[in-house]
């Protein structure tokens, strides 16, 4: 049975792409079929789909936005039967009835969250529309937040986790600014699928986002919202 993961964030360029393909290069590095919906007009994940090698494991894709005469969307958007993963990487400037359908029937929601005043604002309507609107609950453990292109020990990267702790939902992971992620869009290539490069960091930092989507970090369940959030803040550094 396939799971559907859903990167969300109306405000351009908080990383929704970069998060939704290195998932679905993740999955597909590790023997599970993942597919790979682009809903966003700018087609930046199906233009990372189109740099990838034949020779990396097959992630199916779907161009969501485009309009395919002569077939129905439901049609243009089937993925093939042993596809395990659907991840959905969504466009900027959603509406609330756009926001409901893309999160209808989402096994988990990741919000990506940069660094900077304007992006808090942003997440914080986000998040209250993914509430009230979309009716996603806090309990359900659907929902996280992931910390985007940070810089340890800077002001507004304390702000920032202070920002999120402040949602009470939970901080999936800390991902640092790294040049290798700008080498896996270039090349079409996931984060673990990098070779020969000083990536251990962010493998680490990858590692507690992948606990959460699976549902592992279940088992830290019964510990403090502070006390896990500093030891995000205290892992893997930049």
């Amino acid at each position: 049975m396939s799971r559907k993961i859903v990167v969300l964030n109306p405000k351009g360029g908080s990383g929704k792409t970069t998060i939704a393909t290195n998932l679905a290069a993740y999955y597909a590095a590790n023997g599970m079929p993942s597919a790979l919906m682009d809903f966003d007009s700018q087609g930046s994940s199906t233009r990372w789909l189109s740099k990838r090698s034949h020779e990396q494991p097959r992630i199916h894709g779907t161009a969501s936005f485009e309009n395919h005469a002569g077939v129905t969307r439901s049609f243009a958007m089937r993925v093939p039967d042993d596809v395990v993963r659907v991840i959905v990487d969504t466009p900027a400037a959603l509406n609330k009835h756009e926001l409901v359908d893309l999160t209808r029937g989402a096994d988990k929601i990741i919000v990506p969250v940069l660094p900077s005043d304007i992006d808090i604002h942003a997440a914080t309507r986000i998040v209250a529309d993914l509430l009230l609107t979309a009716k996603i609950s806090r309990s359900d453990g659907r929902l996280a937040v992931v910390a985007n292109r940070v810089k340890r020990n800077t002001v507004v990267f304390r702000s920032l986790m202070r920002f999120l702790d402040s949602l009470e939902i939970p901080v999936a992971a800390v991902l640092r600014d790294s040049q290798n992620y700008i080498r896996s869009a270039e090349s079409g290539l996931g984060m673990h699928e990098l070779t020969k490069l000083d990536n251990a960091k962010d493998i680490a930092q990858w590692k507690r986002l992948i606990n959460w989507v699976e549902d592992y970090a279940k088992v830290e369940a019964s510990v403090s919202p502070m006390r896990k959030l500093r030891s995000i803040i205290s892992g893997p550094g930049t």
